[in-house]
């Protein structure tokens, strides 16, 4: 049996992967790409609300030390802001070229 493509999670044309607290958004194959870390959480009922996450714009380029990738950096008090700024400096990161 043939084995299905995994499917990718995408936000407004970007891929978005998640490993524990950390979201990466963009792809590698572009110049930049958008690292989100949850700093920290609440617990609303049984779900973990994030309520500080860093947002970094950062260059690809694997031969960069990673404090040297950093183009931007910021945090914002919520899951939803840090998406939005992420969308808006990755767009426009990108389309810079």
């Amino acid at each position: 049996m043939a084995k299905q493509p995994e499917k990718v999670l995408e936000y407004r044309g970007h891929p978005l992967r998640r490993k524990d607290n950390l979201i990466y958004f963009g792809s590698m194959a572009d110049k930049y790409i958008i690292m989100m870390q949850v700093l920290e959480t609440k617990k609303i009922k049984d779900l973990d609300v994030a309520t500080k996450v860093s947002v970094q714009l950062q260059l690809t380029a694997p031969d960069l030390k990673s404090r040297d990738r950093v183009v931007k950096k910021s945090e914002k008090d919520s899951l939803f802001s840090a998406m939005d700024v992420a969308s808006v400096w990755l767009d426009r990161a990108l389309a810079q070229r």
